[in-house]
This record gives structure tokens, sequence and C-alpha cells, in this order.
């Protein structure tokens, strides 16, 4: 279709780049602060970092900004020992004029085991309390049941609703099923609107033309958002399909912070839509404002930008997150087994299709990775069978899309754990025992509770208190000292500025600084 507009774009870069007459107006939901730093920085922003652009943000435009899904949760507690839920407080209060969006991914938010549905159901209550007016949910399995409660609960508050209809490539991925399942979320739930969400950067030109036509025949008027990662280099042309088909919202991270393993960058495609005759009302320069901030953060703290990336045939073959191939690296190395890389990738593509095509999400991708290396390493496929594979196949996560081979399904339940029961079942209640355990602290903090064991939440809430994680604050002179010794095998290293000095002394088998 694209190819029918070049005379009009011709005509339009000649007019200096503004169209005659506008078509509709193309909404923008920005990623930035949400998925373009979880592919790109390892979900790594920091509360200072948005609080800092917070107030350009709240100046843009865009129709929404993405903030939160379960892994900004998990990595603030884990790792930033950053309280997830101040960040989400303090975003609002520095920018009160824009609408933030919030993802809950299934019945497990940011563990991979189902939680019970009293911590769901106070889930959404607490993303509404905290300031979320756009709460939305997806399932890996596309199982709608394991998410509909938790979007008619955010609709009972007052919220706006989107369902995720979550793509992958796979002989049972057809576009009747998606379809079918965006029915079911707007029988359902009643959801405001539909997001295609492709995370795995998979979507083709070729796909979104049968592909969105037939999910906006039975939408109405329900706004269609398109999600996807330019994994395979197409993301934005993707996009511009998307639009000419009928799609209502694109969703975009702004660049230095896109392309890569994140979205298409708002730069571009904005530049782009408004070529062909779209109206886009974002401000161009508050967003080059926020992109030189992003490009100072990256430089001071050697953080990686996103970067547009060749076609990759080999992609839809295995359908591996970016973030897991490093794993694999990493897990292979241990193992002295470096050179059966691609060996890995195609028992990673033999598994998933064994396992009934999961879609290469989180926790699916976990699961389908850890057996793949399982298979490589011990030598004898499905000898060893993470609790999780188990699981899944016993329906714990939610129907699957096609029949498990019978004798494969009979040797993963044997090989598996065997504490594991046959048939899940009902999990109990989690927040009496929880209030009962913590009877002064609020909801927000038992929920983090509920989703980290041990002493995780303790250890986060004793660093907020004492000032924030030393490892993640940026620290110039810091930074130099490392570098320092870093660099030198001996000997003696000194800085001085102005009454400042620092000596680092280095020998063979030992440092003093």
């Amino acid at each position: 279709m694209l190819t029918n507009k070049r005379e009009s774009i011709a005509s339009v870069m000649s007019l200096g780049g503004r169209p005659a007459n506008s078509r509709r107006e193309i909404k923008i939901i920005d990623t930035t602060l949400r998925d373009a730093h979880q592919s790109l920085w390892a979900t790594r922003m920091r509360t200072e970092h948005i609080v800092s652009m917070a107030s350009d943000f709240d100046k843009v435009g865009f129709e929404q900004v993405d903030l939160v899904a379960p892994i900004q949760f998990d990595v603030a507690v884990r790792y930033l020992k950053e309280d997830p839920w101040e960040r989400v407080r303090l975003a609002h209060q520095h920018a009160p004029n824009t609408t933030f969006r919030a993802l809950i991914r299934s019945k497990n938010i940011a563990s991979f085991d189902f939680l019970a549905d009293d911590v769901i159901m106070a889930w959404v209550e607490s993303l509404y309390a905290n300031g979320f007016r756009v709460i939305g949910s997806f399932d890996g399995l596309n199982d709608i049941d394991n998410i509909v409660p938790g979007l008619i609960r955010a609709k009972e508050l007052g919220a706006s609703t989107f369902g995720a209809v979550s793509f992958s490539e796979s002989p049972v991925h057809t576009d009747e099923l998606f379809v079918a399942k965006a029915i079911e979320l707007i029988e359902k739930a009643d959801v405001d609107a539909i997001m295609l969400k492709d995370a795995g950067g998979l979507l083709t030109p070729d796909r979104i033309r049968s592909l969105v036509p037939a999910l906006k025949a039975v939408m109405g008027d329900r706004s269609l958002e398109i999600h996807s990662h330019c994994l395979t280099g197409l993301a934005p042309l993707v996009y511009l399909e998307a639009v000419e088909l009928g799609a209502d919202a694109l969703h975009t991270s702004i660049a230095p912070m896109a392309n890569g393993a994140a979205q298409p960058a708002t730069q571009g495609v904005v530049r782009d839509l408004r070529a062909l005759g779209y109206t886009v009302n974002v401000d161009d320069e508050r967003i080059e404002t926020i992109s030189a901030q992003l490009t100072a953060i990256a430089e001071a703290e050697g953080k990686p930008v996103g970067h547009a990336v060749a076609y990759n045939g080999l992609h839809y073959l295995h359908q591996t997150p970016g973030g897991m191939l490093s794993n694999f690296h990493s897990q292979l190395a241990t193992a002295g087994l470096s050179d059966r890389f691609d060996e890995l990738l195609l028992e990673v593509a033999r598994v998933r299709a064994e396992l009934a095509f999961p879609i290469m999400i989180t926790p699916f991708a976990q699961f389908v990775g850890t057996q793949a290396v399982m298979n490589v390493i011990s030598g004898e496929r499905y000898s060893v069978v993470p609790n999780e594979v188990k699981k899944y196949v016993l329906g714990y996560y939610g129907a699957l899309l096609a029949p498990i081979d019978p004798e494969l399904r009979e040797k993963i339940i044997a090989n598996g754990s065997s504490t594991i029961a046959l048939e899940p079942s009902l999990i109990e209640p989690m927040l009496p025992d929880l209030r009962e355990r913590y009877p002064d602290e609020g909801i927000d903090l038992l929920l983090l509770r509920a989703m980290f064991a041990g002493t995780q939440v303790d250890e986060m809430k004793r660093t907020v208190a004492a000032g924030g994680n030393p490892d993640e604050i940026y620290g110039p002179i810091l930074g130099l000292v490392k570098s320092l010794y870093q660099t030198s095998s001996t000997g003696t290293q000194a800085l001085k500025f102005e009454g400042l000095q620092i000596s680092l002394t280095q020998g063979e088998n030992e440092n003093v600084a």
C-alpha cells in the first residue's frame, strides 16, 4: 500500500514536509519510560532519571505514556533497591497533565507462578489509587479468562482499559485466533482498546495487511494500538502499513532509546506519518529536549543506545528475546559448550514447537529457553525438566493452544518434580497472612511482599532509608577511581584536583586504595 504513496510523499516533501491536506489524527503512546529501557538498559532507568524528564514529557502531547509493567517493580525492588510505588507517585506529581498507563502480566504480575486472586484485585486497586487511569493486561497464552477479572475491576474503579492480543508466528497463531481473542476481550471485559502486542518484533508488512483489517472489523469504535520491537528491522514499515489499514495508535520510544530491541523511534515515525498526510499532535522540540537528556544519561553512565538493525530471518525460527540470547552465551560458556550456540537456537525452536508454540515472552520464553539449555547440556532431551515446564504442560498457566505429543507429555511429567500435583488447585488468599505478619505496613508494601520472597523487600526498604543504592548511583569520581583500578595491573596511580588527592597502589597479589 505504501508504494502507492510515493507521488504524494514526493509532493509533500517538495512543500517542505507539510501536507496540503491532512488526513486523520494518529495517536502516539510513548514507551520510553517503560519498554524502551526494559529492552535496551535491562530496565535500569532509575526514578531520578524519570523525574528529571517528567516535566518535558508533560508538555509533549502524547496520548498516553507507558510507565510500568511488572518488570519495573521487579528490577526496582531487587536490583535498584528503589520503592517502585514512590516512583509512580513522583511521576504523577511531576507530570500532572500526563495520562500514564500500567500493564499487568496475567495472574502472576511480577512472579513466575500464579498469585492468589486477592493479590491480583488489590494490585489493580493500588495501581488506580496511585494515579493510573489507564490499565491493561496481557497473557502469554492469550488465555483471556486469566486477565478478565482484573480488567473488569479496573473498569469498575473508573479506569480506561485495554486488553492485549499477544502476537506470535506459528501454525496455531492465525488471524482467526487473534480475532477470536479480541472478541473475547470485548465481550467478557468490555475493554476500551485492543493492543496488538508484538513483543518478539515478528510482524511483517504482509501479515499486518491481513491482521489489522480483521481486527478492526470486530472492534467497533474501539482504538487499535500497535506495539512492536525493531528486532528484525521491519517495525517502522509495519507501523506505517498498520496506519494505512486503520490502526489508531502507535507505540514508539524517543531516540536514542529506540530501535534495536526497543520500539521504533518517535522522531522517525512522526516524520513519516506527517509525510503521508496524517496529523500527529506532538511537540517536536520538546521531544528533542528529552532526546538530549537521554543521550546525556547514556553517556554519563555508560549505557547503550538503540541502533537500527539489519533484517534477520533466523529470528523467526527461534523467536528468542534479545536479553535471553546473551544469557545463553553465558550458560554455554560456563558448561564449556560455547561452540554449540547455533545448536541451542535450533533446540529452542524445536522445544517451542513440542510445547504447543507458547509465545516467547515472559514467563514462557524463560521456560522454553531453560528446557532447551538443559537438553543441550545434558545430552538427553527432557531427562531434566524444570518445575515450571511440568506445570505448564499440566495447565497451571492456562489452556494450551495445541495438544502435546502424549509420549513427550508423559516423559515431562515423569521427569519433573514429584511434588507437583497433576492438577492445579485453588490458591488460597495471601493478604490475610501478610497483614498479620506486617500489621504496620500498607497495601503497597504488602503486595511487593506477595511477589518477592525472603528479605528482598526489607533490603529495598533499608536501602531507601539509607539514601539509595551506591552501586546504582552515578558518581563521576568513583567511576574514575574504578577506571584507574581496572586499567592498572601494578604500580601507583595518583589523581589530584585542587584540594583533592587520591592515590591508588596496586600490587600483584593485593590491592590497597
